[in-house]
C-alpha cells in the first residue's frame, strides 16, 4: 500500500515513516511543506494521504488546502489528516465532498501505532477514521439544525457512533443493541436525514460525514 506523508516536524515525519514502513506501508513521499504535498500527491496518486493541516510557509492550512486540491485532481484520494486541534472549518471542507476515504485524527489522542495504522489501513480502503471529539464538536455546531433536531436521543447516539465508521455490529455492542434494533435506528437516522438509504458501510458513513460538512449551526 503506497502512502504519502506530510508533516513539517522532522522526528515526528521519520517516526510515521519508520511506523508505516515496519507495517509494510510503502511511504513513497514523506514532505514538510503544501507545496511538496501536492505535487507528490497528484505526482504519486498514493492509495492514501497522510495530512498535517498545517505546513510550512505560513503554518495556517496548506496541508488540508494540498489535500483538497489533489482531491479534485484525483477525485476519491483517500486522506487521513492528523492536527493538533479540532479545526471545525478545515474538518467540513474534508468532508463535504462525500467521495473517497476520509479520516481525521488529533494528535495527541492516537496512543499507539496500532490504533494509527488500523486508521491508515481503514482510511485507504474507502472507510472512515474520525476522533470522536470532531464529531461532537461537528454535531455541536449543527445544534440547530431542524433535521437533526428531529432525532431522538438514542438515534444521536447511534449517529455519532456510525460518523466515526462503526459498523452496525460495532454500534451494537457498543449500545448493547440487537442489529435489528441498530439497522432500525439507521433507517430512522437516515429518512429524518434526508439521505438515501444504502446498505455499504463506507457509503452510509461517508453520506452522513457529508451531511454534517455541508450544514453549518
Amino acid at each position: 500500500m503506497r502512502v504519502v506523508l506530510a508533516e513539517d516536524l522532522h522526528l515526528l515525519r521519520e517516526g510515521l515513516v519508520h511506523l508505516l514502513r515496519a507495517h509494510g506501508f510503502e511511504v513513497v513521499a514523506a514532505v514538510e511543506s503544501g507545496p511538496e504535498l501536492l505535487a507528490a500527491l497528484v505526482g504519486e496518486r498514493p492509495d492514501v494521504a497522510v495530512v498535517d493541516v498545517r505546513l510550512p510557509p505560513t503554518f495556517t492550512d496548506e496541508g488540508l488546502q494540498a489535500a483538497l486540491t489533489a482531491r479534485r485532481r484525483v477525485p476519491g484520494l483517500p486522506v487521513l489528516v492528523l492536527s493538533q486541534h479540532v479545526e471545525q472549518l478545515y474538518a467540513r471542507e474534508l468532508l463535504a465532498d462525500g467521495s473517497g476515504g476520509v479520516g481525521y485524527l488529533l494528535k495527541d489522542r492516537v496512543f499507539n501505532g496500532e490504533q494509527f495504522v488500523d486508521a491508515v489501513r481503514r482510511v485507504a480502503a474507502g472507510g472512515t477514521a474520525m476522533d470522536p471529539e470532531v464529531i461532537a464538536r461537528l454535531l455541536a455546531s449543527n445544534s440547530r439544525n431542524e433535521p437533526l433536531g428531529r432525532l431522538t436521543p438514542r438515534e444521536r447516539e447511534v449517529l455519532e457512533l456510525m460518523a466515526e465508521g462503526r459498523s452496525n455490529a460495532a454500534i451494537g455492542q457498543r449500545l448493547f443493541l440487537s442489529d435489528s434494533a441498530v439497522g432500525k435506528h439507521t433507517a430512522n437516522i437516515f429518512a429524518k436525514l434526508g439521505l438515501a438509504p444504502s446498505d455499504d458501510d463506507n457509503r452510509r458513513v461517508l453520506a452522513v460525514l457529508a451531511f454534517l460538512g455541508s450544514r453549518p449551526g
